[in-house]
C-alpha cells in the first residue's frame, strides 16, 4: 500500500522452498498427530503441476524473504489454534 508507485500488481510473499502436496500434508498429519487419512482426488484442469512462489518482486521492492522454517510456522499456526478451539 506504500510503494513505490511503479509497483503494480499482486506481490507474492510465499515461502520459495518447493514442496509437494503430499509432503505438506504429511507434515502437518505428523505435527497434529491426526488419524486422518490422505485422499487422492483428480487435478483440476487449471491446478499448477509446481507449487514453487517466486518472490523477485517482493525481495526486490521490500527486501522481503521468509524468515521462519515452513515446520516452525506450522507449529506455531497449530499451536495457535489449538488454544482457539480449546476456549
Amino acid at each position: 500500500m506504500d510503494s513505490d508507485a511503479s509497483l503494480t500488481g499482486p506481490v507474492n510473499f510465499g515461502n520459495p522452498v518447493e514442496s509437494t502436496m503430499l509432503e505438506l500434508a504429511e507434515l502437518i498429519l505428523s505435527l497434529t498427530g491426526s488419524r486422518s487419512e490422505v485422499v487422492f482426488r483428480t487435478a483440476p484442469p487449471d491446478d499448477p503441476r509446481q507449487r514453487c512462489p517466486d518472490i523477485t518482486v517482493a525481495k526486490r521492492h521490500f527486501n522481503w524473504s521468509p524468515r521462519v522454517p515452513l515446520e516452525d510456522g506450522l507449529k506455531e499456526t497449530i499451536t495457535y489454534f489449538r488454544r482457539e478451539l480449546s476456549r
